[in-house]
């Protein structure tokens, strides 16, 4: 090597070394920036695959009768070739909370297989899990090839995590504070700020240079704020708080129901979906199941059944609670945008406004990730609605308590005093405990 470059590679090693914010920061551009392309462009892949499950779906819904039979092979899939991935988003927070081994990668190809089987078939499932999954796993492969120590392994862990949220709602900002939020309640780590930001914004950029779309939604009227229009605000938020109680209870407690009853695992998904695709030919509507993005944007222009919020918790808590794949998120945008819509027969604001607060405080009070969750928000519908869905997200979050979809989210601030003494435990063993004592 010419004595130059010797020079000049002394150079930039001593300035990293007498610069370690320097360092740290181009370190993880770099590497955010390789996690965001690889999250971002199997989020593109994801995304146009699941486009095509749903419109061969619904120009071919005989498919849903084989929908039993669709999860048993995804039963039997995890059960014989991916039982050390098969805990999903929640093996992903405690590999944050409590590093262990590297997640396999098979996670990447098995949800993304199951989660368009699902949709395919006829299951009531999002597609967030799908993506934070495949963000994650991906992300993990890092460790391994780099040798990474706990620290550096959790930053890199997050960066995925935001980088598959980011890319498969086309938020980048939400993604970012998601990353940094969901793994431990009331705090946020800030030593991971760079990594998840970058991946986040490098997988949307990666994602729209694919050309995949996302969906647009839009709030016709946003009235001024006012001290009356806030109490409402508020009511609404304690509605949608009780909404994701109710959905993550349910959808817990349907687990819990088929993993007592049905002793082998691959027959629950056909259990569920015998129920399911049942209902939706009792029925003869396919509004309940997949993402539901037609009610959805339904929801933000004018009154809709009252009722469509409780079809769909219970066709996505019967869903997932079977074992299906996919994830919570998108049929909580349903849910809480369709309670929205209800509540305009109660609550005097505009019947887009409540959907859209409903859109992202049910998801705030499930997910428990409210500042995710109004970034979110200003994104998708723009910033003259801030004020009202921060209300709504806040209060959401404060009266969904110690509970949500995630059982492997640790509590790292309690939301009230008086929950103090449950600081530093996980939410499922937390549950766990309190059900003992009854």
């Amino acid at each position: 090597m010419p004595r130059s470059r010797i020079r000049l590679h002394r150079k930039l090693v001593s300035l990293f070394w007498k610069h370690p914010i320097l360092f740290f920061t181009v370190k993880w551009l770099i590497l955010s920036g390789l996690v965001g392309i690889l999250v971002g462009s199997a989020s593109a892949f994801f995304l146009v695959s699941l486009d095509w499950a749903t419109q061969f779906r619904e120009a071919n819904r005989w498919i849903i009768a084989l929908l039993p039979v669709a999860g048993f092979l995804i039963g039997c899939m995890y059960h014989y070739f991916g039982k050390e991935v098969e805990a999903g988003n929640n093996l992903l927070l405690e590999n944050i909370n409590k590093p262990s081994g590297i997640i396999s990668l098979k996670m990447a190809p098995f949800v993304l297989i199951g989660t368009i089987a699902t949709h395919l078939f006829g299951g009531s499932a999002g597609r967030e899990g799908t993506a934070l999954q495949i963000g994650g796993s991906i992300a993990d492969q890092f460790t391994g090839f780099l040798k990474f120590r706990p620290r550096d392994r959790r930053l890199i862990l997050i960066a995925g995590i935001a980088a598959g949220f980011g890319s498969v709602f086309g938020t980048p900002m939400a993604g970012g504070i998601f990353g940094l939020e969901v793994f431990l309640i009331g705090r946020i780590r800030y030593d991971a700020l760079v990594p998840a930001f970058a991946a986040s914004i490098f997988a949307d950029l990666t994602t729209r240079a694919w050309q995949v779309g996302h969906t647009h939604y839009h709030i016709p009227v946003v009235p001024e704020l006012s001290a009356l229009f806030v109490f409402y605000a508020v009511l609404a938020g304690i509605a949608f708080g009780v909404c994701a109680i109710f959905f993550s209870s349910l959808t817990h407690a349907i687990g819990h129901f088929f993993k007592k009853y049905i002793a082998f695992p691959p027959l629950r998904p056909v259990v569920g979906g015998a129920l399911v695709a049942s209902a939706v030919f009792a029925m003869g509507s396919t509004r309940y199941i997949g993402l539901g993005i037609p009610v959805i944007l339904e929801s933000f222009k004018g009154p809709l059944p009252p009722y469509d919020f409780l079809l769909k918790i219970i066709f996505t808590a019967v869903t997932l609670g079977a074992a299906f794949k996919g994830g919570e998120v998108t049929p909580l945008f349903f849910i809480g945008a369709t309670l929205g819509n209800a509540l305009s027969y109660l609550i005097p604001l505009p019947v887009g406004l409540l959907a859209g607060m409903g859109f992202v405080a049910v998801f705030a009070g499930a997910a428990n990730t409210p500042l995710a969750c109004i970034l979110m928000a200003i994104e998708l519908f723009g910033a003259p609605c801030g004020v009202y869905v921060a209300i709504a997200c806040m209060i959401s979050y404060l009266f969904s308590g110690h509970r949500g979809i995630y059982g492997s989210q640790l509590i790292g601030e309690p939301k009230h005093l008086v929950y103090s003494r449950q600081v530093g435990r996980i939410l499922s063993v937390l549950k766990a405990d309190i059900n003992k004592s009854k």
